[in-house]
């Protein structure tokens, strides 16, 4: 099949395994030319650490002969998909974008990767992230900040910021993230692509390093709403080696994309989360909102009473445990940090102990008080964000309720309240900017519900019909 170099790497999950399935295209094809973009374009956006070369390839041909073998092993067979450096990675560096750990090697695979593997899928890189994955902006890694593909002053939100980069610019047909308060959803809407929180316990943290225990969540960023459903797939499962994994009978996510949502209920909350937003983000989620009603969702109000205390409370937990995790860190290294990061680190040292106990009993709460609404809609729509993506080292808004405040806050605000409850978000495009920055959408669902927002969202995704690979950084630059 003849193709150019732009095409191919442009092409989806789904379509490229279809082409490699049938023998069309090559793993190796692919891997080739993957590289040669990533070399291409990768030195002006900063979303890879670390690559083997040599490595990629070889596991190309490792596929390529499988498949000729007949040993085809489904949809990620052959597919370059690109890790958050700090999902650990044997024999290959794993930094967590920091001074500290920039030769850290691990001796075994985080449990995702160990999955990747089995499916075929091929290891491209690890990718850049906020240091120790401690700021949603994605512009404090040790290795520089990471630039936003469609303008490269702006930041990529984070902490997932090389992950949501590499897959926007077509560096890597999928990538895993991970999510604390909103390092997955933040970078895909700011980079213009999916990315989906899942269900907490539904996908394995063992080999991942830590932010907080409690609120971390690994997931999928790509382009498509279907192809995120087949990474779910593939790294959802329970696992014995993380504590915190739920055992669960095995779904497919995928299985309700195209059915429609005539008839289905979409929640939109009357506080909150439309208040104090940028009037381009407003106008581009009611839009949204409209084009679901025109394919049939039946939209009415519902009401969150206490989301400002379960906001406050996921604040709380988050510096709590990310101080436990880096407590003897600070102590070893205390010069070799970023020194926002390391800023961040020590506001914990002002939390009472008992108002980290409080903000784990407002967990409760949260959860029942998202699982009450669910009970009468099917799905929660909100904005992803407040605001556009600001400039790189951009620290404050001129949203008035965030004047005086570090630009941190307004970026998670939207996001963080379902780390605290665990349950399912999927961040999906809806349309961009004036100046052509991407907008994204939000979609909370039951738990272990991620069927139904791959529904919603694929039914938005088709109706748009937005280009999430229109505006990798060579045709912007």
């Amino acid at each position: 099949m003849k193709t150019t170099q732009k095409e191919l790497l442009t092409f989806s999950i789904a379509r490229l395994s279809e082409l490699i399935k049938k023998k069309k295209i090559s793993p190796t094809e692919v891997a080739i030319q993957l590289l040669k973009r990533i070399n291409e374009i990768d030195p002006k956006i900063n979303s890879f650490i670390t690559i083997d070369k040599e490595e990629v390839l070889e596991q190309a041909k490792r596929a390529d002969q499988e498949i000729e073998n007949g040993n085809y092993k489904g949809p990620l067979h052959g597919v370059p998909i690109g890790l958050k450096d700090l999902i650990y990675t044997q024999s290959l560096k794993t930094t967590m974008g920091s001074e500290i750990y920039q030769n850290y090697v691990p001796d075994y695979n985080a449990t995702v990767v160990e999955k990747l593997k089995e499916a075929g899928a091929i290891i491209v890189g690890k990718l850049n992230t906020h240091q120790f994955a401690y700021g949603p902006t994605g512009d404090r890694s040790f290795f520089g900040p990471v630039r936003n593909p469609h303008n490269t002053q702006k930041m990529t939100g984070g902490s997932s910021s090389g992950s949501a980069a590499a897959v926007s610019a077509c560096l890597a047909y999928g990538s895993l993230g991970t999510d604390t308060g909103a390092s997955i959803r933040v970078p895909a809407s700011f980079c213009g692509i999916v990315g989906m929180k899942p269900t907490y316990g539904l996908v394995s943290k063992h080999g991942v390093f830590p932010l907080s225990m409690t609120l971390d969540h690994v997931g999928p960023l790509t382009r498509t709403v279907t192809d995120n459903a087949i990474l779910l797939n593939v790294i959802a499962g329970f696992d014995q080696n993380d504590p915190n994994s739920i055992q669960k009978e095995s779904q497919d996510f995928s299985r309700d994309i195209g059915k429609g949502i005539e008839g289905m209920k979409i929640g939109i909350p009357t506080s909150f989360y439309f208040d104090d937003i940028d009037e381009e983000v407003r106008h581009a989620v009611e839009k949204a909102i409209e084009v679901m009603r025109e394919l049939g969702a039946v939209i009415q109000s519902i009401n969150l009473p206490n989301i400002e205390k379960i906001s406050e409370s996921h604040k709380v937990i988050l510096k709590s445990e990310a101080y436990a995790v880096h407590e003897q860190h600070l102590k070893d290294y205390p010069d070799n940090w970023d020194d926002e990061v390391k800023e961040r680190l020590l506001t914990a040292l002002d939390t009472k102990g008992y108002e980290y106990v409080q903000a784990l009993q407002i967990r409760k709460l949260a959860k029942n008080e998202f699982n009450h609404v669910l009970e009468d809609v099917d799905v929660i729509l909100t904005p992803t964000l407040p605001i556009l993506p600001p400039k790189i080292n951009e620290r404050h808004v001129n949203i008035e309720k965030y004047i005086g405040q570090h630009i941190r806050w307004s970026i998670t605000k939207l996001t963080a309240p379902t780390n605290l409850n665990g349950l399912p978000s999927l961040s999906v495009p809806c349309g961009f900017s004036a100046d052509d920055m991407p907008i994204g959408i939000q979609l909370i669902g039951r738990e272990f519900d991620e069927a139904t927002l791959y529904r919603f969202g694929y039914a938005l995704e088709q109706k748009l019909a937005i280009n999430t690979a229109k505006y990798a950084i060579n045709e912007r630059s």
